[in-house]
Formats: C-alpha cells, structure tokens, sequence
C-alpha cells in the first residue's frame, strides 16, 4: 500500500507533539524535521480535522495533541491525511470481455476482491494496534533511549 509523505511527517509530528506540554508552531515543527512549512501545515489542518490536534492562536500558539498519545492509533493518522478509501476499488471486470460473467451471476464479490479486501483489512488491523506513544517508544528504543529526551530539550531552547 502506497502512502502519501504527509502521512510519515504527519506521524513525526504527532511523536513530537507528544512531548510537549505547550503549543508547539508549525514553523517550528517544520524546522526539526527539515520538511516544507507550508506542506507540513496543510497536513496539520487535516489531523485537526480529524481531531488528533488542535491549534491555539496567540503569540504562544502552536498545535497540541487532543488526546494523550496512547489513545491515538496509527490508522487514525494515516486515514486523516490519505482518507478512508480502500487502497483496491473492484471494477467488475469479470463482468466485461467475450467471456463476460452475468451479473446476475456475480452476487458475491470475487476471489480478487475478497483477497484484496482481506489485505485491507489487515492492514488497517495492524496499524490501529499501534498508537503514537509506542511509536514514541520504539523510536527511543531505537535510539537507546535519548530520541525522546532529546526532543523535549530541542522544543524548549529558543528558536
């Protein structure tokens, strides 16, 4: 399944996000992941949305998660930026060509369809099983435990 690159800057900015108590900017969210401020904010309006951020207006103003970060699931994520559209869309092709299926024939979806639906249906299984705050933890994990530490003191210093 093909994805957008909103949906993995989306997810870095969510991991980032929390790890602050405060708004964080869009500019500023842009500036730690080297991503393009005006992309990077249009995908920030789509998580607030769908109600994963929200943003607060003023000279401390920024984006904030809306929930605590084990309550917001990958697929959320990846559904806010790409939409809910299944990656297979059936066009019934066993219904065209010389050896066309009757439609009347067809009452079930075929073998293609129920395959690739099983697919989707996995995939959006896994992703929901996993939640910004274990994608947190791998990340620190990954880096043997500084990744988050040193995320918190970047957003506090002063830009």
């Amino acid at each position: 399944m093909k994805m957008s690159n909103g949906v993995e800057w989306a997810l870095h900015g969510c991991v980032t996000l929390s790890q602050s108590r405060d708004p964080v900017p869009a500019a500023r969210l842009a500036e730690l992941h080297g991503t393009p401020p005006a992309y990077l904010a249009k995908h920030l309006q789509a998580l607030s949305r769908a109600g994963i951020v929200r943003s607060t207006a003023g000279q401390v103003g920024g984006y904030l998660l809306t929930r605590p970060a084990a309550a917001i699931t990958v697929l959320e994520v990846v559904q806010a930026i790409d939409g809910t559209s299944p990656a297979y869309r059936c066009t019934e092709i066993r219904q065209q060509g010389p050896l066309a299926v009757p439609a009347e024939r067809c009452d079930r979806p075929c073998a293609i369809a129920r395959a690739m639906a099983s697919a989707q249906e996995a995939w959006y299984g896994a992703l929901a099983d996993i939640t910004i705050a274990d994608l947190a933890a791998g990340i620190d994990a990954d880096s043997e435990g500084t990744a988050m530490a040193d995320v918190r003191r970047w957003l506090t210093s002063t830009a």
